[in-house]
Protein backbone atom coordinates (compact mmCIF):
# COMPACT_ATOMS: atom_id res chain seq x y z
CA UNK A 1 0.00 0.00 0.00
CA UNK A 2 1.40 3.57 -1.00
CA UNK A 3 2.51 5.34 1.71
CA UNK A 4 -0.34 8.11 3.18
CA UNK A 5 2.31 11.02 2.02
CA UNK A 6 2.96 9.80 -0.77
CA UNK A 7 -1.05 9.48 -1.27
CA UNK A 8 -1.35 13.37 -0.40
CA UNK A 9 1.44 14.15 -2.58
CA UNK A 10 -0.44 12.80 -5.43
CA UNK A 11 -3.59 14.11 -5.37
CA UNK A 12 -2.27 17.60 -4.43
CA UNK A 13 -0.37 17.34 -7.80
CA UNK A 14 -3.45 16.01 -9.60
CA UNK A 15 -5.47 18.46 -8.29
CA UNK A 16 -3.12 21.24 -9.59
CA UNK A 17 -2.86 19.94 -12.63
CA UNK A 18 -6.30 19.99 -13.17
CA UNK A 19 -7.07 22.92 -11.72
CA UNK A 20 -4.57 24.44 -14.24
CA UNK A 21 -6.12 23.31 -17.13
CA UNK A 22 -9.42 24.70 -16.17
CA UNK A 23 -8.15 27.61 -16.16
CA UNK A 24 -6.42 27.46 -19.27
CA UNK A 25 -9.43 26.48 -20.68
CA UNK A 26 -11.67 29.42 -19.34
CA UNK A 27 -8.80 31.66 -20.88
CA UNK A 28 -8.43 30.70 -24.38
CA UNK A 29 -10.26 32.31 -26.67
CA UNK A 30 -13.93 30.58 -27.68
CA UNK A 31 -14.39 28.92 -30.71
CA UNK A 32 -14.61 30.14 -34.06
CA UNK A 33 -17.87 30.43 -35.66
CA UNK A 34 -17.59 27.81 -38.46
CA UNK A 35 -20.74 28.88 -40.21
CA UNK A 36 -21.32 31.03 -43.24
CA UNK A 37 -22.17 34.78 -42.37
CA UNK A 38 -25.03 36.61 -43.44
CA UNK A 39 -25.21 40.59 -42.59
CA UNK A 40 -28.20 42.13 -43.01
CA UNK A 41 -29.21 45.74 -42.62
CA UNK A 42 -32.33 46.41 -41.00
CA UNK A 43 -33.52 44.49 -38.48
CA UNK A 44 -37.04 43.46 -39.89
CA UNK A 45 -35.32 41.71 -42.62
CA UNK A 46 -32.88 40.44 -40.38
CA UNK A 47 -35.61 38.55 -38.58
CA UNK A 48 -36.86 37.00 -41.73
CA UNK A 49 -33.48 36.16 -42.50
CA UNK A 50 -33.32 34.11 -39.50
CA UNK A 51 -36.43 32.40 -39.79
CA UNK A 52 -35.28 31.12 -43.23
CA UNK A 53 -31.96 30.03 -42.17
CA UNK A 54 -32.76 29.19 -38.57
CA UNK A 55 -28.78 28.17 -37.06
CA UNK A 56 -27.80 27.09 -40.38
CA UNK A 57 -25.81 30.33 -40.55
CA UNK A 58 -24.83 33.10 -38.04
CA UNK A 59 -26.59 36.49 -38.89
CA UNK A 60 -25.66 39.54 -38.05
CA UNK A 61 -28.47 42.98 -37.65
CA UNK A 62 -26.74 46.02 -38.15
CA UNK A 63 -29.97 47.95 -37.24
CA UNK A 64 -30.45 48.15 -33.81
CA UNK A 65 -33.81 47.36 -31.98
CA UNK A 66 -35.95 50.66 -32.25
CA UNK A 67 -33.35 52.43 -34.36
CA UNK A 68 -34.42 54.72 -37.25
CA UNK A 69 -33.62 52.96 -40.44
CA UNK A 70 -32.83 56.02 -42.38
CA UNK A 71 -30.51 57.45 -39.59
CA UNK A 72 -28.68 54.64 -38.11
CA UNK A 73 -24.71 53.72 -38.32
CA UNK A 74 -22.40 51.55 -37.68
CA UNK A 75 -19.00 50.87 -36.18
CA UNK A 76 -16.01 50.20 -37.84
CA UNK A 77 -16.22 46.80 -36.38
CA UNK A 78 -19.22 46.30 -37.89
CA UNK A 79 -18.33 47.67 -41.20
CA UNK A 80 -15.47 44.70 -40.99
CA UNK A 81 -17.94 42.26 -40.36
CA UNK A 82 -19.74 43.65 -43.50
CA UNK A 83 -16.90 43.12 -45.41
CA UNK A 84 -16.78 39.00 -44.31
CA UNK A 85 -20.04 38.35 -45.22
CA UNK A 86 -20.83 35.40 -47.58
CA UNK A 87 -24.02 37.33 -48.38
CA UNK A 88 -25.12 40.68 -47.76
CA UNK A 89 -29.02 41.39 -47.60
CA UNK A 90 -30.54 44.94 -47.61
CA UNK A 91 -33.14 46.76 -48.43
CA UNK A 92 -32.38 49.42 -50.86
CA UNK A 93 -34.64 52.02 -52.61
CA UNK A 94 -33.11 54.76 -50.63
CA UNK A 95 -33.86 53.28 -46.93
CA UNK A 96 -30.43 53.07 -45.20
CA UNK A 97 -29.11 56.36 -45.85
CA UNK A 98 -27.09 56.40 -42.95
CA UNK A 99 -24.99 52.72 -44.02
CA UNK A 100 -25.60 53.23 -47.79
CA UNK A 101 -21.71 54.37 -48.15
CA UNK A 102 -21.04 50.90 -46.60
CA UNK A 103 -22.87 48.83 -48.52
CA UNK A 104 -21.56 50.63 -51.77
CA UNK A 105 -18.24 49.89 -50.54
CA UNK A 106 -18.64 46.28 -50.18
CA UNK A 107 -20.82 45.90 -53.73
CA UNK A 108 -17.59 47.47 -55.27
CA UNK A 109 -15.68 44.91 -53.92
CA UNK A 110 -17.34 42.38 -55.25
CA UNK A 111 -19.26 40.77 -52.12
CA UNK A 112 -22.22 39.14 -52.76
CA UNK A 113 -25.20 41.28 -51.99
CA UNK A 114 -28.65 40.77 -52.17
CA UNK A 115 -30.99 43.44 -52.34
CA UNK A 116 -34.89 42.96 -51.47
CA UNK A 117 -35.74 46.15 -53.14
CA UNK A 118 -35.25 44.09 -56.64
CA UNK A 119 -37.81 41.36 -56.00
CA UNK A 120 -40.71 43.37 -55.41
CA UNK A 121 -43.08 45.57 -57.21
CA UNK A 122 -41.85 48.98 -56.21
CA UNK A 123 -44.54 51.99 -56.06
CA UNK A 124 -43.33 55.47 -55.91
CA UNK A 125 -44.18 58.27 -53.93
CA UNK A 126 -47.14 60.31 -55.12
CA UNK A 127 -46.94 63.51 -53.01
CA UNK A 128 -44.43 65.89 -50.95
CA UNK A 129 -40.51 65.98 -51.54
CA UNK A 130 -40.00 62.49 -52.18
CA UNK A 131 -42.84 62.47 -55.30
CA UNK A 132 -41.41 60.11 -58.15
CA UNK A 133 -39.17 58.20 -55.75
CA UNK A 134 -39.44 54.81 -54.84
CA UNK A 135 -40.79 54.01 -51.59
CA UNK A 136 -38.95 51.76 -49.64
CA UNK A 137 -41.51 50.70 -47.07
CA UNK A 138 -43.17 47.00 -49.35
CA UNK A 139 -43.07 44.96 -45.65
CA UNK A 140 -46.44 46.73 -45.06
CA UNK A 141 -47.84 45.00 -47.69
CA UNK A 142 -47.51 40.91 -46.45
CA UNK A 143 -47.14 39.71 -50.10
CA UNK A 144 -44.87 41.99 -50.85
CA UNK A 145 -42.32 40.22 -48.17
CA UNK A 146 -43.80 37.34 -49.61
CA UNK A 147 -41.87 37.90 -53.05
CA UNK A 148 -38.75 38.72 -50.95
CA UNK A 149 -38.63 35.43 -49.34
CA UNK A 150 -39.16 33.64 -52.64
CA UNK A 151 -36.02 35.84 -54.31
CA UNK A 152 -34.23 35.32 -51.14
CA UNK A 153 -34.19 31.39 -51.03
CA UNK A 154 -32.27 30.82 -54.19
CA UNK A 155 -29.52 33.28 -52.69
CA UNK A 156 -29.23 31.74 -49.41
CA UNK A 157 -29.25 28.51 -51.27
CA UNK A 158 -26.15 29.53 -52.79
CA UNK A 159 -24.23 30.27 -49.69
CA UNK A 160 -21.56 26.65 -48.87
CA UNK A 161 -22.62 25.49 -45.80
CA UNK A 162 -26.31 25.91 -45.93
CA UNK A 163 -28.54 22.60 -46.79
CA UNK A 164 -31.10 23.29 -49.30
CA UNK A 165 -33.26 20.84 -48.06
CA UNK A 166 -33.57 22.23 -44.56
CA UNK A 167 -33.84 25.83 -45.92
CA UNK A 168 -36.55 24.79 -48.36
CA UNK A 169 -38.42 23.28 -45.31
CA UNK A 170 -37.87 26.11 -43.39
CA UNK A 171 -38.72 28.85 -46.40
CA UNK A 172 -42.14 26.89 -47.13
CA UNK A 173 -42.83 27.13 -43.44
CA UNK A 174 -42.69 30.85 -43.03
CA UNK A 175 -44.51 30.92 -46.42
CA UNK A 176 -47.42 29.83 -44.46
CA UNK A 177 -47.19 32.06 -41.71
CA UNK A 178 -47.02 34.90 -44.52
CA UNK A 179 -50.16 33.68 -45.86
CA UNK A 180 -51.64 33.68 -43.04
CA UNK A 181 -50.97 37.17 -41.50
CA UNK A 182 -52.38 38.36 -45.29
CA UNK A 183 -55.82 36.80 -44.74
CA UNK A 184 -55.80 38.06 -40.99
CA UNK A 185 -54.96 41.82 -42.33
CA UNK A 186 -57.29 41.13 -45.01
CA UNK A 187 -60.81 40.35 -42.60
CA UNK A 188 -59.79 43.16 -40.03
CA UNK A 189 -59.43 45.77 -42.68
CA UNK A 190 -62.53 44.71 -43.82
CA UNK A 191 -64.82 45.73 -40.84
CA UNK A 192 -63.10 49.12 -41.42
CA UNK A 193 -66.55 51.16 -43.11
CA UNK A 194 -65.21 52.32 -46.37
CA UNK A 195 -65.65 56.30 -45.03
CA UNK A 196 -62.82 55.36 -43.02
CA UNK A 197 -60.22 54.12 -44.96
CA UNK A 198 -57.92 57.37 -44.06
CA UNK A 199 -54.60 57.55 -42.66
CA UNK A 200 -52.33 60.40 -41.40
CA UNK A 201 -49.24 59.51 -40.36
CA UNK A 202 -45.89 61.16 -39.46
CA UNK A 203 -44.18 60.15 -42.70
CA UNK A 204 -45.45 58.65 -45.90
CA UNK A 205 -44.79 54.63 -44.94
CA UNK A 206 -48.09 53.15 -45.94
CA UNK A 207 -47.43 53.37 -49.26
CA UNK A 208 -48.00 49.82 -49.68
CA UNK A 209 -50.78 48.85 -47.10
CA UNK A 210 -52.52 51.59 -48.65
CA UNK A 211 -52.34 50.16 -52.44
CA UNK A 212 -53.15 46.69 -51.23
CA UNK A 213 -56.13 47.30 -48.89
CA UNK A 214 -57.96 49.93 -50.04
CA UNK A 215 -56.63 52.99 -47.60
CA UNK A 216 -56.59 56.67 -48.80
CA UNK A 217 -53.47 58.01 -47.42
CA UNK A 218 -54.72 61.23 -46.74
CA UNK A 219 -51.29 62.72 -45.74
CA UNK A 220 -47.95 62.62 -43.48
CA UNK A 221 -46.83 64.98 -40.84
CA UNK A 222 -43.72 64.88 -42.38
CA UNK A 223 -44.30 65.05 -46.24
CA UNK A 224 -41.20 62.83 -47.47
CA UNK A 225 -40.53 59.27 -47.15
CA UNK A 226 -37.74 59.64 -44.72
CA UNK A 227 -38.15 61.11 -41.05
CA UNK A 228 -34.96 63.14 -41.67
CA UNK A 229 -37.41 65.49 -43.72
CA UNK A 230 -39.49 68.19 -41.78
CA UNK A 231 -42.57 69.80 -42.01
CA UNK A 232 -43.24 73.35 -42.94
CA UNK A 233 -45.97 75.82 -41.62
CA UNK A 234 -47.67 75.11 -44.95
CA UNK A 235 -47.94 71.34 -44.47
CA UNK A 236 -49.52 71.19 -41.44
CA UNK A 237 -51.70 73.64 -42.35
CA UNK A 238 -52.69 71.38 -45.77
CA UNK A 239 -53.09 68.49 -43.27
CA UNK A 240 -55.37 70.18 -40.71
CA UNK A 241 -57.69 70.80 -43.27
CA UNK A 242 -57.56 67.52 -45.09
CA UNK A 243 -58.10 66.12 -41.19
CA UNK A 244 -61.29 68.29 -40.64
CA UNK A 245 -62.30 67.43 -44.05
CA UNK A 246 -62.43 63.59 -43.90
CA UNK A 247 -63.12 63.74 -40.32
CA UNK A 248 -60.65 61.46 -39.42
CA UNK A 249 -60.41 59.78 -35.95
CA UNK A 250 -56.94 58.89 -35.41
CA UNK A 251 -53.48 59.86 -36.75
CA UNK A 252 -50.88 57.34 -36.21
CA UNK A 253 -47.52 57.99 -35.21
CA UNK A 254 -44.42 55.46 -35.58
CA UNK A 255 -42.42 53.87 -32.51
CA UNK A 256 -39.46 55.02 -34.30
CA UNK A 257 -40.30 58.61 -34.29
CA UNK A 258 -41.23 61.22 -32.03
CA UNK A 259 -45.14 61.54 -31.97
CA UNK A 260 -45.13 65.26 -30.77
CA UNK A 261 -46.00 66.04 -34.89
CA UNK A 262 -48.29 64.18 -34.80
CA UNK A 263 -49.56 65.34 -31.42
CA UNK A 264 -49.22 69.35 -32.33
CA UNK A 265 -51.36 68.57 -35.64
CA UNK A 266 -54.00 67.09 -33.48
CA UNK A 267 -54.08 69.71 -31.42
CA UNK A 268 -54.22 72.28 -33.89
CA UNK A 269 -57.24 70.67 -35.79
CA UNK A 270 -59.24 71.43 -32.23
CA UNK A 271 -60.89 67.80 -33.30
CA UNK A 272 -61.49 64.70 -31.41
CA UNK A 273 -58.42 62.67 -33.10
CA UNK A 274 -56.86 60.12 -31.17
CA UNK A 275 -52.71 59.59 -31.12
CA UNK A 276 -51.90 55.81 -31.86
CA UNK A 277 -48.81 54.29 -32.02
CA UNK A 278 -47.31 51.88 -34.52
CA UNK A 279 -44.40 50.10 -35.18
CA UNK A 280 -43.48 50.76 -38.21
CA UNK A 281 -39.90 51.17 -39.11
CA UNK A 282 -38.28 48.71 -37.07
CA UNK A 283 -38.38 46.18 -34.43
CA UNK A 284 -38.39 46.28 -30.58
CA UNK A 285 -36.51 44.16 -28.36
CA UNK A 286 -38.27 41.19 -26.75
CA UNK A 287 -40.51 43.08 -24.54
CA UNK A 288 -41.19 45.96 -26.77
CA UNK A 289 -44.43 44.79 -28.39
CA UNK A 290 -42.92 44.09 -31.82
CA UNK A 291 -39.78 41.48 -31.06
CA UNK A 292 -40.60 40.13 -34.74
CA UNK A 293 -41.72 40.91 -37.90
CA UNK A 294 -44.83 39.13 -37.99
CA UNK A 295 -45.96 40.21 -34.21
CA UNK A 296 -45.61 43.81 -35.40
CA UNK A 297 -48.01 43.32 -38.62
CA UNK A 298 -50.71 42.03 -36.03
CA UNK A 299 -50.40 44.46 -33.33
CA UNK A 300 -50.32 47.56 -36.51
CA UNK A 301 -53.57 45.57 -37.92
CA UNK A 302 -55.56 45.72 -34.24
CA UNK A 303 -54.53 49.05 -33.82
CA UNK A 304 -55.47 50.70 -37.05
CA UNK A 305 -59.01 48.60 -37.16
CA UNK A 306 -59.41 50.05 -33.54
CA UNK A 307 -58.03 53.55 -34.04
CA UNK A 308 -60.72 53.52 -37.38
CA UNK A 309 -63.74 52.23 -35.95
CA UNK A 310 -63.91 53.58 -32.68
Amino acid sequence: MRPPRLRSRTATALATVGLLAATLTACAPPATDARPLVVVSTNILGDVVEQLVGDQARVVTLMKPNADPHSFEISAQEAATLREADLIVSNGLGLEEGLQQHLDAASASDARTFVAGDAIEVLDYSEGDAAGMPDSHFWTDPAQMLAVVDALEPALAEIEGIDPDALQSSVADYRTELDDLDAEMTDAFARIPADRRALVTNHHVFGYLAERFDFDVVGAVIPGGTTLAAPSASDLADLVDAVEETGVRAIFAESSSPDRLARALADEADIDVEVIELFTESLTDADGGAPDYLTMMRVNTERIVSGLTR
